[in-house]
C-alpha cells in the first residue's frame, strides 16, 4: 500500500496562514529531504502558485465585485452568459498544471493517469522545452577562474594538516 503524500503539501497553507514570507525547502523533498523528486517537485510549485494566489488577497476593485454583471443579470438570472464573465473567466481562477478537470468518464478513457503520471509529462517537457540563455563569456571566465583560486587554496590549506 503507498503511503499518501499529502502531509507536506497540505502544511504549507497554515504556513501561509500564519504570516510566513519566506519559506525554503518548499518543493520537491521527500524523506525529510534526503532525496528529492521531479514529480513531488512539480506537484509542490503547482501548490505554491495556489498559495500565492491565495496570498494576493481578493480583488476588491469594481471588476473583481462585478457589480456591472450583477446590473446586466438582475434577480433570478445567471452569470454563464453575461459580458463580465465571458471577459474574466479564463484568469479569474487559479488554473492547476496537473490537475484533470474533465469528467471521471472522460479522465478513465484517457488512461486515468494520476497527479504524479501528469507531473511527470510535465517535467520531461519542461526539460525538452528549456532553453540555455547562455552566460556572458566575461562572467563565465571570472566564475572559472574563481573556481581555480578556490580550489588551489582548499588543497594548500588540506596539506598542512
Amino acid at each position: 500500500m503507498r503511503r499518501p503524500r499529502t502531509k507536506a503539501r497540505t502544511s504549507l497553507l497554515p504556513t501561509l496562514l500564519a504570516g510566513v514570507n519566506l519559506v525554503t525547502h518548499a518543493a520537491g523533498w521527500l524523506e525529510g529531504g534526503l532525496v528529492a523528486g521531479y514529480e513531488k517537485f512539480v506537484m509542490d510549485i503547482d501548490q505554491l502558485a495556489m498559495m500565492q494566489a491565495l496570498a494576493n488577497g481578493m480583488d476588491v476593485s469594481p471588476r473583481g465585485q462585478a457589480l456591472d454583471a450583477i446590473r446586466e443579470v438582475g434577480p433570478g438570472g445567471h452569470f454563464l452568459g453575461c459580458a463580465h464573465t465571458q471577459e474574466n473567466f479564463e484568469a479569474a481562477f487559479h488554473q492547476s498544471t496537473i490537475a484533470d478537470y474533465s469528467s471521471y468518464e472522460q479522465w478513465s478513457s484517457e488512461g486515468s493517469l494520476s497527479a504524479e503520471q501528469r507531473a511527470n509529462v510535465v517535467w520531461k517537457r519542461m526539460l525538452a522545452d528549456y532553453e540555455d540563455p547562455g552566460l556572458d563569456p566575461a562572467i563565465d571566465e571570472a566564475l572559472q577562474q574563481f573556481m581555480r583560486e578556490r580550489r588551489a587554496a582548499l588543497s594548500d590549506s588540506l596539506d598542512e594538516d
